[in-house]
């Protein structure tokens, strides 16, 4: 359905019927994603590079595959034949961030003005090329493990971006080390960890175990503990950056506060927070993902308040960047309520 002018997509069942909703209800957007994806920037990659991409996905896929649970993979058959697909091509789609690799924060306890948990998480990703125009917020009751909102893109099952009725949320940021795809691509990974994590130690435990792909950088925050952590990983590597911790790459930690991001964006927003310590609300917490905090390329801004569990998006247009279009407020308790008709639609 539409909420103030933005689509949300309402998923219950077993993975064949959430995949079968997924696909009969989005199909248009599902297969023009796939089209400008898969294909067009697929095409356009291989020029880029001199390495024919279909090549190189399918490569990953492979190597993928086999760490996949399962039930994802049900998923996605059912997505490709009720929108008419190859079921490749859904897979492909499906693996497509695992190829190309943005900021992400927590703010809680003395940093916020109520005390309140604010976790930030900004996506700067291939803006222009189509995926904003495919934007959906999902949500997501699976008949297995937590329901939870996925603020995600038509036709992919895998989440970067993720709060879950436990009160857990999730960003994730790309790092390097492509090729190194022998584990649970990461979007899945994510998803395992929305479905199946109750708090933050659940969470971090669940990216610990793995097996892990590539290099990224996660911040994840719960309310009921009023915890944040980031996260670095690689296949080999598992740091924990926890609230108020300096890492090598992050070295002007802030009490209570999780600060994730690169160069220029990692010092402007820690300049943000220092400035306004103490003063964060849902407002001044959104403003952080201003530019320059995020790229030319960011397509997503989402701010997470788990402890109510509002949250509000911003999607990129064709002339704006995330961070400086409207925000869209939603609230995942009530979307889940029993008011609320939860078939699919």
């Amino acid at each position: 359905e539409m909420i103030d002018g933005t689509r949300v997509l309402f998923l219950k069942g077993t993975p064949e019927e959430m995949g079968e909703q997924h696909g009969v209800l989005l199909r248009d957007e599902i297969r023009d994603l796939v089209d400008r994806i898969v294909y067009g920037v697929g095409v356009g990659s291989s020029f880029d590079k001199g390495r024919w991409f279909f090549g190189e996905i399918e490569e990953a896929e492979n190597r993928l595959e086999p760490f996949i649970d399962e039930r994802y993979l049900r998923e996605m058959n059912a997505i490709a034949k009720a929108a008419g697909l190859h079921p490749q091509e859904v897979r492909l789609a499906n693996f497509f961030p695992e190829l190309f690799h943005c900021s992400g924060f927590a703010l809680h306890g003395a940093a916020t003005v109520d005390g309140k948990l604010y976790h930030g998480r900004v996506l700067d990703y291939l803006r222009g090329l189509g995926l904003e125009q495919n934007a959906v917020v999902m949500i997501m009751q699976p008949d297995e493990g937590n329901a939870w909102v996925n603020v995600s893109y038509a036709g992919f099952i895998g989440s970067v971006t993720a709060m879950n009725e436990k009160q857990v949320a999730m960003g994730e940021m790309g790092g390097r080390g492509e090729g190194n795809w022998d584990g649970k691509p990461m979007a899945q990974l994510m998803r395992e960890v929305m479905e199946k994590a109750d708090t933050v130690d659940d969470a971090v435990e669940i990216m610990r175990k793995g097996p892990r792909t590539c290099e990224y950088y996660y911040v994840i925050s719960d309310a009921k503990s009023h915890r944040a952590v980031g996260l670095e990983t690689t296949p080999d590597i598992f740091n924990t950056i926890w609230s108020g911790e300096a890492h090598p790459r992050l070295q002007r930690p802030v009490k209570d506060t999780v600060l994730m991001s690169a160069g220029g964006r990692y010092e402007a927003l820690v300049d943000r927070v220092e400035a306004n310590f103490g003063k964060f609300d849902a407002d001044s917490a959104r403003a952080l993902m201003d530019p320059p905090v995020c790229m030319n390329s960011n397509i997503q801004s989402v701010l997470f308040a788990p402890d109510s569990l509002d949250f509000w998006v911003a999607n990129a247009d064709s002339e704006n960047v995330a961070s400086k279009t409207r925000y869209t407020h939603y609230n995942l308790r009530e979307l889940l309520s029993p008011e609320t008709d939860l078939t699919a639609r």
